[in-house]
């Protein structure tokens, strides 16, 4: 276990395992607990906020996304699938394959009626014929279905304080999309581009929305985070003291918290703005946590069951 510690000016180090590409935090209200996982170090981790003290709770595991379930645990995506897991046995497998493809998954995000958003990923710099990638609906009872088409590296998930409005990043295309939500139907349509970021700010990687309806998202390469009005106009910018600043989400017990995972091996620098040293500075590894003014919301939990047979 490793205690919180070093402070860089206002953002505390809550762990620093030297994640290789840590991602995905997640706020668990109900026990205090945030949770995060490295996808290339295959390990989960948890940070008991009543003790002030993170530790590992799965290695040599494959996470790229995990979402809370209703009933306890979580749903989690990786390159395999889509999961369902205690956290602590093996997980049970929700579906491997759409219309005969395997599901190479990346990152999601639980809807307001429990089903899980996410997206397939088959982003490979050095082989541009890749396929692109789906944005997927996982219905409470496992059916998998095709929300959207044609993206380069899903990254990155967010609804509004109303639901009406889903937001989704392709990282690679270095865009953020805005979708209208239909929460009853579990459909997104009307989708158009709410930021297009500038090369030399970073890719847009994980994303979450604040209590006011702001937009937020982690700049990977630009050692920072970036806070959009609901329209996509630029608020505000946080600097990070890691370059490779991968995701965020609130917590702490009045979701003011503001908790970053980070990563420490360079990945993906054929998208790196000019000039970008992969070896200067402090590239990431680290979770951070700032302590804002600013509140956040909670995420859904997931409601999804075994399918039969």
């Amino acid at each position: 276990m490793k205690r919180s510690e070093a402070k860089d000016n206002q953002w505390l180090v809550v762990a620093d395992y030297a994640d290789q590409c840590g991602e995905g935090p997640l706020w668990d209200s109900t026990t205090s607990t945030l949770y995060w996982f490295d996808i290339t170090g295959r390990r989960a981790y948890r940070y008991d906020w009543a003790r002030g003290q993170s530790s590992t709770m799965a290695e040599d595991f494959d996470i790229a996304g995990l979402a809370l379930h209703e009933s306890g645990g979580f749903v989690l995506v990786n390159g395999g699938g889509i999961w369902l897991w205690d956290g602590r046995a093996a997980p049970t497998s929700i579906a491997r394959e759409l219309d005969g493809l395997p599901l190479a998954m990346n990152d999601c995000i639980a809807d307001p009626r429990g089903r899980l958003l996410s997206g397939t990923c088959h982003f490979d710099p050095e082989k541009p014929d890749y396929p692109l990638g789906k944005l997927i609906r996982v219905d409470t009872d496992g059916t998998v279905s095709v929300l959207d088409d044609g993206f380069h590296l899903a990254n990155g998930f967010a609804f509004s304080p109303d639901s009406k409005t889903f937001y989704f990043a392709d990282s690679a295309a270095r865009k953020i999309f805005a979708y209208d939500y239909n929460v009853e139907e579990g459909t997104a349509g009307n989708r158009r581009t709410l930021i297009e970021v500038p090369r030399e700010q970073g890719l847009p990687d994980g994303i979450t929305v604040d209590s006011e309806g702001f937009i937020w998202f982690a700049r990977w390469f630009g050692a920072g985070l970036t806070r959009l009005d609901p329209d996509g106009h630029l608020h505000s910018h946080v600097e990070v003291p890691a370059k490779q600043t991968s995701s965020l989400a609130f917590g702490g017990p009045d979701l003011t918290s503001i908790f970053v995972t980070s990563a420490a091996l360079s990945d993906s620098v054929a998208l790196a703005p000019p000039g970008y040293d992969p070896d200067a500075g402090n590239i990431g590894g680290q979770l951070f946590r700032w302590d804002s003014d600013i509140q956040g919301k909670e995420e859904f939990r997931c409601r999804i069951a075994v399918p039969a047979g």
